[in-house]
């Protein structure tokens, strides 16, 4: 069902042009400091209108249900709701009988019977990631010790030289720049592009997560997955770490800092689905945004014929680029989870 968590439970609703989209979580530790304004900067983080990103512009203000009073979390469930305003509802009639491309639309009419809600996509809207970030701002403070931080590092095939252990301020402004005319080329041809995020994730004590179906991996990579227009992820040296031999890949351990920790990361902090003291790193593959205006073939499931599609509405060209703020969201989620079963926590 559309639940993530056992101890630390999200789960979100709404449709992108439903009246309202929000999220219920449970869990949340009592007397935890929750406001309104606590939400405001990872908002902030996730909005559009710079360059390469939708210009639907929505006020995200966020509203508590349930869950806080005077200004603390109850324990009970906790539930945010954000209004929708700006929605453009006729761009999608005529997606009915004709689905997009690389979008949920043919899977969604299949599923429900042809009864679920195709305008601006739905309950499949990359919109459904505003609730996600309300959720992971709650997770952060349920994980005051942890510093979890994402950023992007790859957009349409060209990498940024910095990287969260080694900083190239003059490298990385000329790749900003090359993926600034990367996006303008792409929009120029009503296409889009992909991109790269990477999260690093440090403060976390060595011993959370378990082996095999509840790994820490495994979790985050539950979670990162629900995130629409994720196309992978890797943990540590990753895909790379197939072509490299045991003695480069292996992490010896060391006693630093007044504790044991790898003196290395090619695990990205896991081992046997456990941290182990170290910086959990990952990366995560955005697709290109499947909604674009550059005609594409596609079939009417009506008629059973090709037609020629060119999506309305309006779209992100890259929506890697809004991404950082939700993969952290999402990888606090996943922790939380994990670490309301440890008693230092």
């Amino acid at each position: 069902m559309n639940v993530f968590g056992k101890n630390f439970r999200v789960q979100i609703f709404g449709e992108s042009h439903g009246p309202v989209i929000g999220v219920v979580i449970d869990g949340v530790k009592a007397g935890l400091p929750i406001t309104t304004e606590d939400f405001a900067g990872e908002i902030a983080r996730r909005k559009s209108g710079s360059n390469g990103t939708t210009p639907r512009i929505e006020a995200d203000e966020p509203q508590i249900l349930s869950g806080v009073f005077e200004g603390h979390a109850t324990g009970t469930p906790l539930a945010i709701i954000f209004r929708n305003q700006n929605t453009h509802s006729s761009d999608y009639e005529a997606l009915r009988d004709v689905p997009r491309p690389g979008h949920a639309d043919w899977t969604a009419n299949v599923k429900w019977n042809g009864f679920n809600d195709p305008r601006g996509g739905g309950h499949f809207s990359g919109r459904l990631t505003l609730p996600i970030v309300a959720a992971g701002v709650v997770a952060k403070k349920m994980l005051s010790k942890a510093n979890i931080i994402a950023q992007l590092i790859e957009v349409g095939g060209v990498p940024k030289p910095e990287s969260m252990t080694d900083v190239k301020v003059q490298d990385a402004a000329i790749a900003v720049q090359i993926w600034d005319e990367i996006l303008a080329k792409a929009m120029a041809e009503n296409d889009s592009v992909g991109g790269i995020v990477e999260c690093c994730i440090d403060g976390l004590p060595a011993g959370i997560g378990e082996p095999f179906w509840d790994s820490a991996e495994s979790l985050i990579s539950h979670a990162i997955f629900a995130i629409p227009g994720v196309r992978g992820i890797e943990f540590g040296d990753g895909f790379a770490a197939a072509r490299m031999k045991g003695s480069e890949h292996n992490d010896p351990f060391e006693y630093s800092e007044g504790r044991i920790r790898p003196a290395k990361n090619g695990s990205g902090g896991i081992n046997g689905g456990i941290t182990n003291g170290g910086p959990i790193i990952f990366r995560v593959a955005f697709k290109p945004t499947s909604s674009i205006r550059k005609v594409q073939k596609t079939l009417n499931i009506k008629t059973n014929e090709l037609e020629t599609l060119i999506v309305p509405g309006r779209h992100d060209a890259c929506i890697a680029l809004r991404a950082p703020v939700i993969v952290e969201a999402m990888a606090a989620i996943a922790l939380a989870d994990l670490v309301t079963t440890k008693k230092q926590w």
